[in-house]
């Protein structure tokens, strides 16, 4: 607790008197660029997109258990921000599992009410043939070789959840958070520091489902849509932590932006797209051949909008919460209309429920093209 308030208040004097690289005040530089940290359970197309976009200060990639393990995810972020050349952007360990789900009691969920879709780091097999490839299964502690290249560089000591508690300490009312995975981080964070959510800027997520109505059979990742069809509250985020995203969506942040799947069902990760991403520019090309396509743009879709809101063409204020009990809705999402909530601390969010595809996978290929120096 000394180390961590030290850290606080040694933060707080860096922000007032401090300089950044090449002498400018550190009051400047904040004032010229949007800061944001990204809590995510991998690393892809979309830390790229912030990694390259204009008067955006990528403070720190925070990596979490969710679709691979953490250290796994790490390994890819590492990679990520080497292909990038931005090793200046810290990569950070958060929680390798959830507050209180685990892989037992998925198993025994679906014993009870049906098999799940995806599963992410607890993923075996797919339940029907698909066309994406089944991923490889191991411990948490194993990191297979990645298909980009295995990282040279570090994570940082730090602890992901301490950083980003310093982070909104260091800057109060700057820092946007992009949650593309599991919220097990942000609620250990806000558990520690209840003044966490109120010190940002805002939380831009990834995750839920309210009604997805673009599911398109003619397209591979119509293939992840398939369980909307039958239980169109279920998304993979909010069913690997539920207790998490509950306790981090009834958190008094500032202002909350969901990116629920229902937008994601009408994009695809196509031969052709990364076709043209590869060619957009030489330091993303090798490592955007080897993505397997196939995939809908979920993480995408939150920096695109978060980078620029206009790609959004209808989204509506909802109260938003996550159900938490061990039974059939499980982890599924919970919203109501201003009015409606039982008033158990959930907040108003603006909720993207489409956007404009055609102009956001455009941007997508403009900003990767952004020829940058090493370390911005």
């Amino acid at each position: 607790m000394k180390r961590l308030a030290l850290g606080l208040a040694m933060g707080a004097c860096f922000a007032a008197f401090g300089t950044v690289a090449g002498g400018e005040p550190a009051a400047a530089a904040s004032a010229q660029s949007r800061k944001v940290i990204v809590d995510d359970d991998g690393f892809g197309i979309a830390q790229w997109l912030l990694l390259q976009a204009p008067d955006v200060d990528v403070l720190g990639i925070a990596v979490v258990s969710g679709d691979v393990w953490r250290d796994e995810g790490v390994a890819h972020a590492l990679r990520g921000v080497e292909i990038a050349h931005r090793t200046d952007v810290p990569v950070l360990k958060g929680a390798v599992y959830p507050l209180l789900n685990s892989e037992k009691l998925t198993d025994r969920w679906e014993s009870l009410y049906g098999k799940l879709v995806w599963k992410g780091a607890w993923m075996r097999q797919w339940v029907e043939p698909t066309a994406q490839s089944t991923p490889p299964y191991h411990a948490a502690d194993v990191v297979p070789d990645l298909p980009e290249g295995n990282p040279t560089t570090k994570a940082s000591d730090e602890s992901a959840v301490l950083f980003m508690i310093r982070k909104v300490h260091e800057f109060p009312g700057q820092v946007t958070i992009i949650a593309t995975g599991p919220m097990t981080d942000l609620a250990l964070a806000q558990r520690l520091d209840p003044s966490f959510a109120g010190l940002a800027k805002e939380l831009v997520y990834m995750g839920g489902s309210f009604n997805p109505r673009q599911v398109r059979d003619d397209v591979a990742a119509a293939q992840f849509a398939r369980e909307f069809e039958n239980s169109p509250r279920r998304e993979f985020n909010f069913r690997f932590d539920p207790e998490a995203a509950s306790i981090v969506l009834r958190a008094p942040w500032k202002r909350i932006v969901s990116v629920p799947a229902d937008p994601s069902t009408a994009t695809e990760l196509t031969p052709a797209f990364l076709h043209r991403l590869a060619a957009a520019n030489p330091a993303f090309a090798d490592a955007v051949r080897k993505k397997e396509p196939g995939f809908p743009l979920w993480d995408e879709i939150a920096a695109a909008v978060w980078l620029d809101p206009k790609l959004i063409t209808r989204s509506e204020d909802l109260y938003v919460d996550v159900n938490s009990q061990f039974g059939a809705g499980y982890g599924d999402t919970l919203s109501w209309r201003p009015g409606y909530q039982p008033d158990m601390d959930e907040q108003k969010e603006v909720v993207v429920r489409t956007v404009d595809v055609p102009k956001m996978e455009q941007a997508i290929v403009d900003l990767l093209s952004r020829k940058l120096p090493a370390g911005k």
